[in-house]
């Protein structure tokens, strides 16, 4: 059934305000919104903010971030500029992208050396709790 003949029948038939025509309009409508609203909610709204989250990783691609292509090429970014990136794939090789052809990061440049300096806080950290505990066991050793 086409829209304009859902439409037509759900004119009022009489021109007698009594009979309530007004009403009935509204309650064929109720699908027709209900369905415009989970089309918006499950549809489009998702899709703008995956396009926003998009925009917002291309604006912040900086020297240094390891970078997945659309097209499949793995690479550490060389150089940024206004409109394109240019990736190093190999030792030798450096390839010229458009900025929309990024389609992930993989690892950011900064990140990195933070996990580096993380590491080496845990296991330091790890090495200072194994040498507390060894001295709790030698001075319980020395007390019996």
């Amino acid at each position: 059934m086409s829209l304009f003949s859902y439409l037509l029948m759900a004119a009022p038939q009489g021109t007698d305000a009594a009979s309530g025509g007004g009403a009935s309009a509204i309650i064929n409508f109720l699908p027709l919104i209900a369905i415009i609203g989970i089309f918006y909610f499950l549809i489009i709204r998702p899709q703008s903010k995956k396009q926003k989250e998009t925009q917002k990783m291309l604006s912040a691609l900086k020297k240094g971030d390891k970078v997945v292509t659309i097209g499949g090429i793995h690479g550490v970014i060389q150089t940024v500029r206004e409109n394109s990136v240019i990736v190093r794939v190999d030792e030798s090789t450096k390839l010229e992208f458009s900025r929309s052809a990024v389609s992930s990061i993989v690892s950011a440049a900064k990140e990195e050396k933070d996990e580096k300096e993380s590491d080496g806080d845990k296991n330091e950290k790890e090495k200072s709790d194994k040498s507390d505990k060894d001295k709790s066991d030698k001075s319980e050793e020395k007390k019996e």
